[in-house]
């Protein structure tokens, strides 16, 4: 796991209880190892950012993002924050409200299969894929 600032443990704990509908939806796909069994956390705290979701087997950062993100200062705070990420050797994949509300993200998440996989196997997009939102093996 990634060290993080400790002072962010309290904040990720309050955005956790907090999570917008977004979000939630997006973590009802994600919790429980749905996806192969790859374990997701969501609210993480890394290294100075509280990210939305984390999956450590696949080095990935998953981004939910409001409308802030689409206001200039918004944008330049992403992209320095996305930056950082991928400079500790993290994918980031970035999503705004609308298409995660809508049920769009399902193209992309399935994705999340060809990310080599620091388990035992890599995570191949043949094993998982997502059809109008129902789980096929």
């Amino acid at each position: 796991m990634l060290d993080y600032e400790k002072k962010l443990k309290t904040l990720s704990r309050n955005l956790r209880r907090d999570m917008t509908d977004a979000e939630r939806v997006l973590w009802s796909r994600l919790r429980r190892g749905q996806i192969l069994g790859v374990r997701f956390y969501r609210q993480k705290p890394l290294a100075d950012f509280i990210v939305d979701f984390y999956c450590a087997a696949a080095n990935l950062v998953i981004e939910v993002d409001g409308s802030q993100h689409f206001e200039e200062a918004g944008q330049q705070a992403d992209q320095s924050r996305t930056q950082k990420l991928e400079s500790l050797g993290l994918m980031v994949m970035r999503f705004d409200n609308l298409q995660v509300l809508r049920n769009r993200t399902q193209h992309r998440i399935v994705r999340i299969g060809t990310i080599p996989c620091h388990k035992s196997k890599r995570l191949e997009q043949e094993d998982f894929q997502i059809s109008r939102g129902v789980r096929q093996r």
